[in-house]
């Protein structure tokens, strides 16, 4: 009876510390949807899916003015995962895995823009100032939640 004590006891304390491991980034501006920004694990960031800003809020909600297209959106994108982790004392750098969401385009036919996603991808990856490449999928995929987006990408980072 002492022994099951004692290891429920040890097992309820491992849970708390792990509890304790887990900080939970809200997401900006005071947003009340229901996910994390990101949840840092012992070092281990994993950034929730980041999607572009609007190029020009002043055209047509939706269009591919409004949002820009695969290269125009992806360095939007990539622009904010940048700054989401230097917010968090962390940098491109430090990324290890990248998953990367591409609408296709239905100016390519409705094919993904895998060339206009890597001109801004090689803007931030494997330059002579930040050489670090993290592993990655891209995927196309039928829609993403706004009207008109075209990429969506979230990353795992690892604090140096």
């Amino acid at each position: 009876m002492k022994r099951t004590l004692l290891m429920g006891t040890l097992l309820l304390a491992a849970g708390a510390a792990q509890a304790s491991d887990i900080k939970r980034y809200p997401l900006p501006g005071g947003s009340t949807f229901p996910i994390a920004s990101a949840v840092e694990v012992k070092g281990t960031v994993y950034q929730s899916g980041m999607v572009p800003a609007p190029k020009d809020a002043k055209a047509a909600k939706g269009s591919a003015a409004f949002w820009g297209n695969t290269e125009e959106q992806s360095l939007s994108v990539l622009s904010r995962i940048e700054a989401s982790l230097k917010e968090k004392g962390l940098a491109m750098a430090d990324v290890v895995k990248m998953t990367v969401f591409l609408v296709g385009d239905p100016a390519l036919g409705g094919k993904m823009d895998f060339g206009g996603f890597m001109k801004a991808y090689t803007q931030y990856f494997g330059t002579q100032a930040q050489p670090n490449l993290p592993a990655r999928s891209a995927v196309q995929v039928a829609a993403l939640a706004g009207e008109g987006m075209l990429v969506e990408i979230e990353v795992i980072a690892i604090r140096p």
